[in-house]
């Protein structure tokens, strides 16, 4: 895990890879319980056999399991110390490249785009990358905007 010291610290990072996290499986236990909990079930993330004559011979991820997993994967590969609270703030730009078979690992590599001061921490555009494990495409690029408090 990368660790930084102050909030302050990351402007002069900026166009800079931040941190990149370890792999996480997403197997279709994971995509089940997502399209139970969202009420996504099309057939080519829960229907092993009519997916096995899709498109991508198997069950997919949904685009949106695979995002909803930056929060996690962000945490577990950087810290920054003085921060007390982040939110959300948005997305600027959203692609799905490539599909991410059950049964795949994923990881992503964090980029910082921009770092706005704001009161009380800083408004940051990071741009994450999600990779296939053996795979050069990207399966997800995103532009999340997030805000940071000390």
């Amino acid at each position: 895990m990368k660790r930084f010291a102050r909030l302050a610290d990351l402007a002069a990072l900026t166009g800079q890879e931040l941190a990149q996290s370890d792999a996480v499986l997403i197997d279709q236990d994971r995509i089940d319980g997502f399209a139970a909990h969202t009420e996504d079930r099309q057939w080519i993330h829960v229907d092993h056999t009519k997916a096995a004559q899709g498109p991508f011979g198997t069950t997919i991820a949904h685009g949106f399991l695979t995002l909803s997993l930056m929060p996690h994967l962000m945490e577990r590969s950087m810290a920054i110390d003085d921060v007390r609270m982040g939110i959300n703030y948005g997305v600027n730009r959203l692609r799905f490249p490539a599909p991410v078979p059950s049964g795949s690992r994923v990881r992503a590599t964090f980029k910082l785009l921009s770092f706005e001061p704001i009161e009380g921490g800083a408004q940051l555009v990071i741009e994450a990358t999600f990779h296939r494990e053996g795979h050069a495409k990207p399966v997800c690029v995103v532009e999340q905007v997030v805000r940071q408090f000390t």
